[in-house]
């Protein structure tokens, strides 16, 4: 996990976090029970995956994915 530093957030971690809040509040998790979904750790750091704030690794995102049961295209539309 990198922690972007600067103000200016990265888009594509900017537009993948959009995503990840939006398929998380359809499948009705909280940000604590799909952090408890994916063993990712606690639900603050799902809150930094989806302000833009980390470049998670591709474990986590293949277990977010699993999780809600999405293609990595509903995260990121590149």
């Amino acid at each position: 996990m990198y922690i972007i530093k600067n103000m200016e957030k990265n888009p594509v971690l900017v537009e993948f976090g959009r995503n990840l809040r939006a398929e998380r509040n359809r499948a009705g998790l909280s940000q604590e029970r799909l952090a408890e979904k994916t063993g990712i750790g606690f639900g603050q750091h799902i809150g930094k995956i989806e302000r833009g704030e980390v470049n998670t690794s591709l474990l986590a995102i293949a277990a977010i994915m699993k999780a809600l049961d999405v293609s990595f295209d509903c995260l990121y539309r590149g």
